[in-house]
């Protein structure tokens, strides 16, 4: 379990918290939310798939609705007159490094590939301060102030508290259900708590249930936190009882296995700097560093105003590149990592 400064909470718990104050909330959550995702696909992109499909379906899913998160919170961040800042050096995080938003523990993340010491990173980062039916596989933290499930319940009484009229109307620059399944246009104080409640319930499920809601593909799925224990128990999590009526969730489901040979060794934490400027395997790494930059781009005019089916084809068009750039790097002879470092400029191909 990771924990928040107190600094980022400073306004939220005020009797009449301002727009200013929810606006700082939501671009740091929109910064916390960005830098797991980095994390999780350098680890997808050095799965063999043939041998870890199901680790590698389970890293999608969760990185699909972390953009999905990002969406949300865009929405909220536009519905109280502000914007989302993706397109800016400044939103890029920086590995090995603590995560954005006021993280306060002593948790270092790095970009390494899949492992099973990984995931125990992964593992932290999505659990909640009570996980339901689940013995800590962890070793106990001391109680500290504010778990990100509790951020954004602050954030969620918070804006049940502003004024109706500091909601912008007609609703702007929204992301809809249209574009991204389970996306909540933001216009009102009741929709912005429905949107707040997706993101709590998919990162930790809910305080009655490790279901999460709005799940990827349309199919609920439990939350981020369980599908990450899943891996680490090798069982899904099954109700074993459907018909009861209480929780009674428990690892017993189908097998999910981790095969660590289908592992490329791709380097923990590149830099681009390490790579001779002039060679292949920097102008690779620079050319998807430089996709990455472009998808941030591509985000931010999405997020922006400009959510429409074209603008959100070629993001996933750009997606789809990175993807396809970072499995020829992870699978080449001499393995080479993703850096997600910005790079406003193409490469120019070696001679």
């Amino acid at each position: 379990m990771i924990t928040l400064e107190r600094s980022i909470i400073e306004g939220l718990t005020h009797d009449h918290p301002t727009p200013a104050v929810l606006r700082g909330a939501l671009q740091r959550a929109l910064e916390l939310e960005h830098a797991t995702i980095p994390l999780y696909l350098y680890a997808l992109y050095s799965l063999m798939p043939e041998r870890n499909r199901d680790v590698a379906r389970v890293l999608e899913s969760v990185v699909v609705e972390e953009m999905l998160h990002m969406a949300l919170v865009s929405n909220l961040l536009n519905a109280l007159g502000g914007e989302a800042v993706l397109a800016s050096p400044a939103f890029v995080p920086r590995y090995p490094g603590r995560l954005p938003g006021g993280i306060e523990q002593h948790l270092t993340v790095h970009l390494a590939p899949f492992s099973l010491e990984q995931l125990e990173v992964f593992i932290e980062i999505e659990e909640p301060r009570e996980p339901i039916n689940h013995e800590s596989l962890l070793n106990p933290q001391v109680e500290e102030p504010c778990t990100i499930g509790e951020f954004y319940e602050l954030i969620k009484r918070a804006l049940a508290r502003i004024d109706a009229t500091t909601f912008v109307a007609p609703a702007r620059n929204q992301v809809g259900p249209e574009l991204m399944y389970g996306a909540v246009v933001v216009d009102s104080a009741a929709s912005a708590v429905a949107a707040i409640d997706v993101i709590i319930a998919q990162g930790e499920g809910s305080s009655m249930s490790p279901e999460e809601v709005a799940g990827f593909g349309g199919v609920n799925d439990v939350a981020h936190f369980y599908r990450f224990v899943e891996i680490q128990r090798g069982r899904r999590l099954v109700r074993p009882d459907p018909s009861a009526l209480t929780v009674g969730f428990d690892y017993v489901g189908d097998p999910i296995t981790f095969d660590p040979e289908g592992v490329y060794e791709v380097p923990t934490d590149p830099t681009r700097e390490e790579y001779l400027p002039g060679s292949r395997a920097r102008y690779l790494v620079d050319t998807f560093n430089f996709t990455y930059t472009s998808l941030l781009h591509q985000l931010d005019r999405l997020f922006n105003g400009h959510a429409d089916s074209d603008a959100f084809a070629r993001a996933i068009g750009v997606m789809k590149s990175l993807h396809a750039q970072a499995r020829t790097m992870a699978s080449d002879e001499s393995p080479l990592g993703a850096t997600f470092e910005y790079q406003a400029e193409a490469p120019v191909p070696p001679h």
